[in-house]
């Protein structure tokens, strides 16, 4: 089945609604797990290069020669069925609408930006590792979602390691949410802002999100990102 008969399985006024809500949508077994574990096993064909970090931050593995076709598929599928929302999305800050329909058009749009540095790349966490809350944010062009997705299974591979956001409103204490996956599940989440509904209309809220301390085994996940980086 290819990605685009994969994405028609989930509603997307239901994920559009708790992207509202919550600033995430899960995405039940987006990978089934073959597909899932064979996604971590790229860490061992030398297709990815490895980017250094803090001690304890785990390891981060870059695309370096492209995303393998599944991912691929996924991304374009994934931005067309998401570049609704993006608009809406921007309509609500008060920002100008400014998402083709097509990934190619904004990728393109990425390039004049003078943004070309990919960023979608495999983590693998062992015992004690944890990864710091971040965003992805850099450039003019910042697609407002991004995919994340588990390639190990909880409890059996790994123990620990949950996926954290948290969530800034103006004179309120950070809001942490905990978003719960399992082996090939994936989640559409804010790349770093949201638009917020409240008293005076929409304002924008910051999010970012971490992976919290695997306490045993290997966690590996995915971050599928749409925009490059300067």
């Amino acid at each position: 089945m290819n990605a685009h008969a994969m994405i028609e399985r989930f509603d997307v006024d239901a994920v559009g609604a708790q992207l509202d809500a919550e600033g995430y949508a899960v995405l039940p077994h987006c990978f089934d797990p073959r597909e899932a574990r064979a996604l971590a096993r790229l860490l061992e064909d030398g297709l990815l290069s490895s980017v250094p970090s803090e001690p304890g931050n785990g390891e981060r593995f870059d695309f370096n020669e492209g995303l393998p076709p599944l991912l691929h598929a996924w991304r374009e599928a994934l931005y067309r069925w998401l570049a609704p929302m993006a608009n809406r999305w921007h309509a609500l800050a008060g920002l100008e609408p400014c998402f083709p329909a097509e990934f190619e058009a904004f990728s393109e749009a990425n390039r004049r930006a003078g943004q070309h540095r990919p960023q979608s790349h495999l983590s693998r966490l062992r015992a004690g590792d944890r990864l710091a809350l971040h965003r992805h944010d850099e450039g003019e062009q910042v697609f407002p979602f991004q995919m994340i997705a588990l390639l190990s299974a909880p409890q059996r591979d790994f123990t620990g390691g949950e996926f954290v956001m948290t969530e800034q409103r103006p004179r309120m204490q950070s809001r942490p949410m905990v978003v719960p996956l399992a082996l090939g599940d994936a989640a559409i989440i804010a790349t770093a802002q949201r638009p917020v509904e409240g008293a005076q209309g929409h304002y924008r809220v910051k999010l970012k999100h971490a992976i919290s301390r695997v306490r045993g085994g290997e966690r590996f996940g995915m971050e599928l990102i749409f925009h490059d980086a300067r």
